[in-house]
């Protein structure tokens, strides 16, 4: 199953790329941009046995930095039917 998990800084933590992002487009003269947050994106092909326990441990040990980072995890409708 293919499985894709958001992470994106806390609320308050200063974000240099999202930063440089903002000013980017404005300096390519694109209005009306009143802040930029960057994140990542990444996907991950699991067998269907891997519960959404096990990819919560992935987030908080490897794949987030929970002290400043937030994650959102996406699983297939097939699997979200499955774990509910």
């Amino acid at each position: 199953m293919k499985v894709r998990i958001f992470v994106t800084l806390k609320e308050g933590v200063l974000d240099p790329q999202g930063k440089a992002i903002h000013h980017a487009l404005e300096s390519l003269d694109f209005a009306g941009v009143n802040d930029v947050r960057a994140g990542k994106l990444i996907e991950l092909d699991l067998d269907s046995t891997v519960s959404r326990e096990e990819i919560d441990k992935m987030c908080d040990k490897l794949l987030a930095n929970t002290v400043i980072e937030n994650y959102e995890i996406e699983l297939p409708e097939t699997a979200q039917e499955q774990t509910s």
